[in-house]
């Protein structure tokens, strides 16, 4: 197994809207904001490569949005989906499968491109089977209107119209060891409906794809919980157990979200649990 990190391009949020109830004095610490109040963020995806398949874990929220769209994300930097996977070796005929931890817009907006003539929607891994989760699917495609703006109909729709669209089994309780990727999934609930993070068996070691449980290292206090979470309470719960669960087991977590700090360790203090270290991606191979 080799392991690729796929930079998808980067945006910035409301550090507000990122943090929840904590004052700006507070997060801003770690996560300074500009003069719009935004806080700068990756959208970090990761590629697996295992034998005959080739898993690629969300995709950014690519590229096919207007001008309008894209002005509320300030999108910065010089990296793309279509970059990063010549970078690796690989182009996007050969993703075997995209799993998609959930369907808010900057998590799977890059799955779906417009066609040649801009005249519709495709696919844009058109070799790969799609991976969601039957109750979040449904979650997404009849969204809340707390979360509608967040579930747009042009990245979910081509995905059920292709064919291509298949659903991992949700287990009785909240962890499958063994997904039909491979990969263990954690199924979490508060900030979306059967939102999966992956526990990928690597050397030895436990590598997490966080997702948006745990978006950047200035999320590790408990009670710093994002607005956008629509069950906030149950993500506190659910943070505490998967962070205990970290440090316990020598997790290293892949951060999506964190522009600074792909790969952490965690460690307990008399604080709770706090960061140990920081990686760079580029030892993510030899973990």
């Amino acid at each position: 197994m080799t392991l690729h990190a796929i930079e998808t391009g980067n945006f910035k949020l409301d550090g507000g809207a990122m943090f929840g109830v904590v004052p700006k004095a507070l997060w801003s610490r770690t996560n300074p904001a500009d003069n719009k109040n935004r806080i700068e963020l990756a959208a970090r995806s990761l590629l697996i490569e295992d034998g005959n398949r080739l898993i690629l874990i969300d995709t950014g929220m690519g590229n096919k949005q207007g001008q309008k769209f894209f002005s509320y994300f300030d999108l910065w930097g010089n990296h793309s989906l279509d970059k990063s996977l010549q970078e690796a070796g690989f182009s996007r005929a050969d993703i075997t499968d995209v799993f998609l931890t959930h369907l808010h817009f900057d998590h799977c907006g890059g799955a779906v491109r417009w066609n040649k003539n801009q005249t519709g929607y495709e696919l844009t891994f058109p070799n790969a089977t799609y991976w969601s989760n039957e109750a979040h699917w449904e979650w997404a495609t009849q969204p809340n209107a707390r979360e509608k703006a967040s579930f747009l109909s042009e990245n979910l729709l081509p995905i059920q119209e292709s064919g291509q669209l298949k659903f991992v089994r949700v287990p009785e309780t909240t962890f499958a060891a063994e997904s039909e990727l491979g990969f263990g999934v954690l199924f979490v609930n508060g900030h979306t409906e059967k939102q999966m993070i992956p526990h990928i068996s690597y050397n030895g070691k436990t590598l997490v794809f966080a997702a948006d449980l745990l978006p950047t290292i200035g999320h590790l206090p408990l009670p710093y919980i994002m607005g956008y979470d629509v069950r906030p309470l149950e993500t506190l719960k659910e943070k505490d157990m998967f962070l205990t669960n970290a440090v316990n087991n020598n997790f290293v977590l892949f951060l999506q979200h964190d522009t600074n700090n792909p790969l952490i360790t965690l460690q307990h203090t008399d604080r709770g649990v706090r960061l140990l270290d920081s990686l760079p991606v580029e030892s993510l191979n030899s973990l």
